[in-house]
């Protein structure tokens, strides 16, 4: 993995990371490569030192000597990793779970039984959630109950 320092043409600089610089020159030439502030795609790689390993470390004189110079601190920068759009979606996402975990009963991992059991009359109709796998869910619908995967929460997926 390879971290750059990036610069859009409206000036601003941001860092991201790559595979390697052949991925991203790929990505920049495709306009993948995207200012998180402006959404600008005209991007290029920003004067950078490399960090070099060293293995010498024992036989470099320490600089204790050297008085330390205090830093100064630059205010703090707005940064966005998500642009206003993704944002509000991921939002909405959250409202929607929120709406459906409020107005559902979690019955975990029986919900194939129980989604079974209301279709067939056994137990009266509500609203559940829990867990099923794909080949439950398919099953599911194979034999016309309605199912619907509940969205992830964009957090759980980071």
């Amino acid at each position: 993995m390879i971290k750059y320092t990036l610069v859009c043409d409206a000036s601003h600089e941001f860092e991201s990371w790559f595979p390697g610089s052949e991925s991203y020159e790929e990505q920049a030439r495709r306009g993948f490569v995207e200012c998180p502030l402006c959404q600008s795609t005209k991007v290029s790689k920003a004067i950078m030192a490399p960090h070099v390993a060293r293995k010498d470390r024992d036989a470099v004189p320490a600089l204790a000597s050297v008085p330390a110079v205090p830093a100064v601190a630059s205010p703090a920068q707005p940064v966005a990793l998500l642009d206003e759009k993704q944002q509000h979606l991921r939002a909405m996402i959250r409202d929607l779970h929120e709406k459906i975990v409020a107005s559902s009963d979690d019955v975990g991992t029986s919900f194939p039984e129980e989604a079974r059991k209301m279709h067939d009359g056994e137990t009266p109709l509500r609203s559940i959630r829990g867990k099923a796998s794909f080949e439950e869910a398919r099953s599911l619908l194979d034999e016309g109950i309605p199912v619907m995967p509940i969205p992830d929460l964009p957090e759980e997926r980071n």
